[in-house]
């Protein structure tokens, strides 16, 4: 696996869900909420992942109406080393964004769980999804950074590192979640910068590639 940061990257933008958040929780909820067991909403979720299908085709091939609320992020859903790579980010001078599709109100979330990134967005605020090219030439005005010295993480091909390569950013693909299992296995995984299986090996490569000031 690809785990060596790139010379001249001077800044990293993380995905929320899979990347920084772990959604088994929130999941797991929906499907209570819809009346299903956790293991047959997420049998079929994998099943569309599988198949490079739209996953919001789930609600309907369960035949139930798609749950209200979305279920918001607390601190315990942040996976362990996702607050120790954004601060170890920080700590080597680089800048940190979080920007992924989530609803309204994960900003606050995120900050309530502990993450204090440069900046921080939703598609819900910013009134574009991935994988739009517009999403992307968002996070690099953002980032106030030219689009090669960019690192964006995420756990997906189709909405995180195809779109990010395109847009002129380097980028990360971390296996975790349904998503990142499934789509490492996938020639195009070959087309990131760096594979990751965790945000510890990312944090270990930050750190080896741009100590911080006074190590």
């Amino acid at each position: 696996m690809r785990r060596e940061l790139p010379e001249d990257v001077r800044g990293v933008v993380f995905d929320v869900g899979e990347t920084l958040v772990d959604e088994t929780r929130m999941w797991s909820a929906r499907a209570v909420a819809v009346g299903v067991t956790p293991f047959t909403l997420m049998g079929v979720l994998g099943s569309l992942i599988e198949r490079g299908e739209d996953h919001r085709r789930l609600w309907s091939l369960l035949d139930v109406d798609k749950p209200a609320d979305a279920q918001p992020a607390v601190h315990g859903d942040l996976y362990p080393d996702a607050l120790a790579c954004l601060r170890a980010a920080e700590r080597c001078g680089l800048v940190v964004g979080i920007a992924g599709n989530q609803p309204a109100g994960v900003e606050a979330q995120l900050r309530a769980a502990g993450c204090s990134p440069h900046f921080l967005a939703s598609s819900h605020t910013w009134g574009v999804e991935k994988p739009s090219p517009d999403f992307f030439a968002r996070v690099v005005a953002e980032s106030r950074l030219p689009a090669h010295s960019i690192l964006y993480v995420g756990d997906r091909l189709d909405n995180d590192v195809l779109p990010a390569r395109e847009a002129g950013m380097r980028t990360a693909l971390i296996r975790r979640g349904p998503w990142g299992f499934v789509h490492s296995r996938r020639p195009e995984a070959d087309l990131a910068d760096l594979s990751l299986s965790s945000l510890t090996e990312l944090t270990e490569a930050m750190t080896t590639a741009r100590p911080a000031p006074g190590e």
